[in-house]
């Protein structure tokens, strides 16, 4: 491995990182290696640093453990099984919050979203597959305390105190990172009741509706929806790529619409489904940004 390190100049010779090093690859063109992990979804650059740095990381079949280390990006990335085991065992749930609770930390009075991840509020029909977890006190606190006993569980995607519906909270770095990226395009899906009657056929509707399909500045900033349709009398769907502060509220104040309710019931492609108000479930293998 020293050898590995220390005559990374003639690595053409070494099977492990050849094609870091060769002619058809200049140093100018290699990438971090933590960071490379992080843009295949490995894991985050974080923990790539840790698994490098503990040598539970292979690069074209030889391990690298000195952190800052240069790989070409067609490189072929490993993680030793011990690496593997830790990084399946990060919990991820979702939650239906209801209203008058704040996502994750004590705000104005408002009690955190996060307390409910007990036992108790586990929607045990929709949470088939548990997540496998290491032995030890980790799998002992899920089992007693449920989510809310595990460290670093952090939400993905706040919602205010007047909102409902999906919130995500998981101990995946590299998750998280993916859900809150806002050149990622992750789509974010809500369903928006407003005080006016909408009708489709109706010029005034079509004009506001498609004020919020084009976009709208406020304070020279620009808050845009990827998509927006109304969806009966007194509803709109509206999809985001970003998460700008209250952003739908404010837009569709924009246009002459006071949202009266407003509900997340899709992630990418983590949904709401059935979970009831206040109920929490597991991560499914249908689950998928």
């Amino acid at each position: 491995m020293l050898m590995l390190l220390r005559y990374a100049g003639r690595a053409a010779r070494l099977p492990g990182v050849s094609r870091a090093f060769s002619s058809q690859g200049s140093e100018g063109e290699l990438v971090r290696l933590s960071k490379l992990m992080s843009q295949k979804g490995i894991c985050s650059r974080r923990e790539a640093d840790n698994y490098i740095q503990s040598g539970n990381v292979r690069v074209d079949g030889e391990i690298v453990s000195e952190l800052g280390s240069k790989v070409h990006p067609s490189s072929k990335i490993e993680l030793s099984r011990d690496a593997n085991t830790h990084r399946k065992s990060k919990v991820t749930v979702i939650l239906n919050k209801p209203l008058n609770l704040v996502s994750s930390q004590p705000e104005n009075g408002h009690s955190p979203a996060i307390k409910l991840l007990t036992p108790e509020n586990e929607f045990k029909e929709l949470s088939v597959q548990q997540p496998f977890l290491l032995d030890g006190p980790m799998k002992m606190n899920v089992a007693r305390f449920g989510p809310l006993a595990l460290p670093k569980m952090a939400v993905c995607g706040r919602l205010d105190v007047h909102s409902t519906g999906l919130l995500i909270f998981t101990q995946d770095g590299q998750l998280a990172k993916t859900i809150l990226d806002p050149e990622g395009g992750v789509e974010k899906e809500y369903l928006v009741r407003v005080n006016l009657s909408l009708d489709e056929n109706e010029r005034g509707t079509q004009t506001k509706v498609q004020k919020l399909r084009d976009g709208i500045y406020i304070d020279d900033v620009l808050f845009s929806a990827k998509r927006v349709e109304v969806i009966n009398e007194n509803q709109l769907r509206i999809i985001l790529t970003e998460g700008k502060h209250r952003q739908i509220r404010r837009m569709c104040e924009q246009v002459g619409l006071k949202v009266v309710a407003l509900k997340r019931v899709r992630i990418g492609n983590i949904k709401l489904r059935t979970l009831p108000v206040g109920k929490w479930r597991y991560i499914q293998s249908f689950d998928k940004i």
